[in-house]
């Protein structure tokens, strides 16, 4: 019997050419994180059941792929945070803070398999981890990476949102909701995809009274420019800590983002940001282009005051980014705005007709030596099936190599777009010059 080829849905399997195009996005990505400094980490896929559930609860816990193997119970990441926090705790003495890292893997989340959503995914990440206390001017750096990033990708029209949930805290408690404040962050959160009116029902089922639910939205409504908003916060004359803390931090964030080089028209001060996940406590990003608000947030994170707290004493800070490669992959390719234009790695290909199969091999090497990507057509073919072969694949040049070409010490290099010919010495070192 023969069994069905078949993938698991949620994962996504792409063809070489769109292959080409991931790994170029994900090449961009790691070369913008080391261009600031961030050091490169990879942790285990797998890990130990009780320490990646440290942290977990809720609907997290239940798309945890978990397993176990003779005693041990085993779980596969579900981020890459989590595995970053046990790495922190359990280095500490070899690390050197601030600690800058970067990491770009697979995470795996059980979750219903739909369009665009994956149960196997990329994401990249940077952190920088304080140890016990981390400069707020690292929350005005995170920007500048974001900036240069999404410029990188090819995109000019995005915004970089950016809030402080410190500010929201200190306004829930100036209208006694402290006790609903994570609640309240939650559901605003969510206001880009459903809207006022259901956000304002949310929070009446959590009993708060329509006056105060209109203040609600009054606040994160506030318009203006950038350094508007800041002034309408302070007008407001909020005075609890947390309220006065908040704006502050956002004014020093404000006033660094500008001096780090993004220009006002790619960041701005949104209220209405909130990150639903508990964890944050301070700066948070959204980061959205602006043609495109339908992909959501192609960059989001933001500052927590303790990564490792499940794994040590120590007080560990940090402020980071996250970008789900794969569903931006997929997003970009099904809207046409990337194309997978590459079918091949090769710049040359080397058509050998002569069974002295020694001397283009031996220019193969050569080439390959200038780092010139250099593949060597092996198989006992037609001419036509092997210029097919090389148009197929868009490889830009190909060398046909006779007895005559040996013979003579030179060979003709086609531009396979163009289809001009080039004439060159039998050398790497000449070709090479041809090609340039």
């Amino acid at each position: 019997m023969i069994t069905e080829p078949r993938t698991l849905p949620g994962f996504m399997e792409l063809l070489p050419n769109e292959q080409i195009l991931f790994e170029q996005m994900k090449n961009k990505i790691e070369k913008v994180y080391q261009r600031f400094g961030f050091l490169p980490l990879d942790t285990p896929i797998l890990e130990l059941s009780e320490i990646l559930l440290a942290k977990a609860g809720g609907e997290t816990e239940k798309q945890i792929y978990r397993f176990e193997k003779g005693d041990t119970d085993i779980s596969m990441r579900f981020d890459l945070t989590v595995p970053l926090a046990k790495y922190v705790a359990k280095n500490y003495g070899n690390l050197s803070f601030p600690f800058r890292r970067y990491q770009i893997g697979k995470v795996y989340r059980g979750e219903r398999a739909q369009k665009g959503r994956f149960r196997e995914f990329y994401q990249c990440d940077i952190d920088i981890i304080g140890d016990g206390e981390l400069s707020i001017l690292n929350d005005a750096e995170i920007p500048s990476v974001i900036y240069q990033l999404i410029k990188e990708l090819g995109f000019n029209d995005f915004t970089i949102c950016i809030n402080n949930r410190k500010i929201l805290n200190g306004l829930f408690e100036d209208m006694s909701q402290t006790d609903n404040a994570t609640e309240i962050l939650r559901i605003i959160d969510k206001i880009d995809k459903i809207g006022v009116e259901a956000v304002c029902e949310e929070l009446e089922k959590l009993g708060i009274e329509k006056h105060k639910i209109n203040q609600i939205i009054e606040f994160i409504k506030i318009e203006g420019t950038t350094d508007e908003k800041l002034q309408k916060l302070q007008d407001l004359n909020i005075q609890t800590d947390n309220f006065k803390k908040g704006l502050e931090e956002l004014s020093q964030v404000v006033k660094y983002i500008r001096v780090f080089g993004v220009p006002d028209s790619n960041f701005k001060v949104d209220l209405t940001i909130a990150r639903g996940l508990d964890y944050y406590t301070g700066t948070v990003y959204e980061t959205f282009l602006n043609n495109y608000r339908e992909l959501g947030s192609v960059c989001s994170g933001g500052r927590y005051e303790n990564l490792a707290e499940y794994y040590t004493d120590k007080k560990l800070p940090g402020v980071g980014i996250s970008i789900g490669l794969t569903r931006l992959f997929y997003k970009l390719n099904e809207l046409g705005l990337i194309k997978a234009e590459k079918y091949s790695m090769a710049d040359i290909l080397i058509v050998p007709m002569t069974e002295n199969l020694e001397v283009p091999i031996r220019l193969a090497n050569s080439l390959r030596e200038l780092n010139i990507n250099t593949e060597i057509y092996l198989n006992d073919k037609k001419l036509k099936a092997k210029m097919k072969y090389a148009d197929k694949l868009k490889i830009p040049y190909v060398i046909v190599m006779g007895d005559d070409e040996i013979n003579s010490n030179e060979v003709k290099i086609k531009n396979m777009e163009t289809g001009e010919e080039l004439e060159a010495n039998l050398t790497a070192e000449d070709i090479n010059k041809k090609i340039s």
